[in-house]
């Protein structure tokens, strides 16, 4: 039983394989470039794959998505359509999102962009904002991350609304589905935050026709996927006013070209992908046990829907 994996990076890489070996010592773990016999390869544990690298594995029992999302897996496109595809959640992963998100969420509520620009002039300037009980804060998307964000910013006290693909419902969260609820969700909306899986119908959607329909002065947090944002959109609303400040964790590049413009945007934070990055030991321990699962019973609570997209 021989698992197979692939980061970008060669060192991440390897941190993987040793982190599974110590776990599955009854398995054959090796890095993609370092596989003795690739018909022997039943399971890949991967993280953005290169094009065709899954070909050589004609034996896979299932993909291992190192993330929750798997677009980056389905970005291959001669990637083996009949493998399934595990996500990696867990609660490691949902507690750092909640972390994230609220501390950019009172970033933005309590105008700290703006105080850190007065300190930089030395400005005294005693900015009032009204309490998280009369912030509206929208997330979009409300999925495993999501709920749980969205749950955390209604205990701060915010005024907090939903929009999903499908119906939800959660305990004092107003919820909104569909295309017929989006502009009803954006409404009144002072801080965006996005969650949402990346699909055909999601990419693009935070734009200019979204922006304008946010309280004018909203602010912008996205830590779901960089192609959610059409970036001259953001960087046309940034200087209108419309949108007053924004977080990005995520980037249709990564990393951020040096030369891209969002770096030195001042009313832009730049995050490099580490909203709910996760990690060798803890993650691991997820991927080991779904590995197991899936080699017992064929499936695993996490399993993908490849063409739903998430």
């Amino acid at each position: 039983m021989n698992i197979v994996v692939s980061l970008p990076a060669a060192d991440k890489t390897e941190w993987w394989c040793q982190m599974l070996r110590d776990l599955m010592p009854d398995w054959n773990v090796y890095p993609i470039d370092k596989v003795p016999d690739p018909d022997a390869v039943t399971y890949s544990v991967l993280w953005r794959p290169a094009t065709g690298s899954m070909r050589p594995f004609r034996n896979l029992k299932a993909i291992v998505s190192l993330g929750a999302g798997i677009d980056h897996v389905l970005a291959d496109e001669q990637l083996p359509t009949h493998v399934p595809i595990i996500r990696t959640v867990g609660t490691d992963l949902t507690q750092r999102m909640k972390e994230y998100v609220a501390l950019h969420v009172l970033r933005h509520h309590r105008e700290l962009p703006a105080i850190q620009a007065n300190q930089a002039r030395q400005l005294w300037e005693q900015i009032v904002v009204p309490p998280a009980t009369q912030r509206r804060v929208g997330v979009m998307g409300l999925g495993n991350l999501g709920a749980v964000a969205a749950d955390l910013l209604k205990q701060i006290g915010f005024e907090v609304r939903g929009w999903s693909r499908s119906p939800k419902d959660l305990p004092g969260i107003q919820c909104f589905s569909g295309a017929e609820g989006f502009g009803a969700f954006l409404e009144g909306t002072e801080i965006l935050v996005c969650l949402l899986p990346l699909t055909e119908s999601t990419r693009g959607i935070l734009n200019a026709d979204t922006f304008n329909r946010l309280k004018r002065g909203a602010s912008i947090v996205n830590a779901a996927r960089g192609p959610h944002l059409v970036d001259s959109d953001l960087v046309e609303a940034l200087n209108s006013g419309q949108i007053s400040s924004a977080t990005l964790d995520v980037f249709h590049v990564e990393p951020l070209p040096n030369t891209h413009p969002f770096w030195t945007n001042p009313k832009i934070t730049v995050t490099p992908h580490v909203a709910s990055l996760i990690d060798a030991p803890t993650g691991s321990k997820i991927v080991a046990k779904n590995i197991r699962t899936f080699q017992e019973t064929g499936t695993v609570a996490d399993l993908a829907d490849a063409k739903r997209g998430y």
